[in-house]
């Protein structure tokens, strides 16, 4: 168990700890399905062996976050395991996150809130394809407009100086 989620932590992009006291199993059910289905893991494990098991990898500053009943969420996409767990908290007060890890750093609760804020890696990806299939004639509306602009105010300029 502990090699398992030594290698989980060392492999995970974001992990998220949070506190689940008072959850219902069907919570829980939906907690994993909504991970699950952002290409994440939920994971409840003993504190003992999760401090254990951080030994070693980038997320060791967070062993002090495992008290209580906790549950770990995790995935590779850096904004994925944030995001599912913030959204399940807004809903669920139940569910308390506690803060995580991205890479070395260390995040508090508002971190974990702010990195969910954040487009994932899939929407930063449609965002560049969009771009890519902008038409040139957009890009050139959009590069030749600032120089509409400046011959429009100068021909103000021009008129208003003949009127006086």
């Amino acid at each position: 168990m502990v090699t398992s989620l030594n290698r989980l932590f060392s492999d995970t992009g974001t992990i998220v700890v949070a506190r689940y006291a008072g959850l219902t199993v069907a919570d829980m059910t939906r907690l994993r399905t909504n991970m699950r289905s952002s290409g994440g893991s939920v994971k409840v494990a003993k504190n003992r062996l999760a401090k254990l098991a951080l030994q070693g990898t980038d997320a060791v500053h967070i062993a002090d976050l495992f008290k209580g009943p906790t549950v770990i969420v995790f995935s590779r996409d850096p904004v994925a395991a944030a995001k599912v767990t913030t959204d399940f908290a807004k809903a669920n007060e139940k569910l308390v996150i506690l803060g995580g890890a991205l890479g070395k750093t260390n995040l508090n609760p508002e971190g974990v809130k702010a990195l969910a804020a954040l487009p994932s890696l899939d929407e930063l990806r449609a965002k560049l394809v969009g771009m890519v299939q902008t038409p040139a004639t957009r890009m050139a509306q959009i590069v030749a407009a600032p120089a509409g602009k400046l011959a429009r105010v100068v021909g103000a300029y021009a008129k208003k100086s003949e009127a006086a």
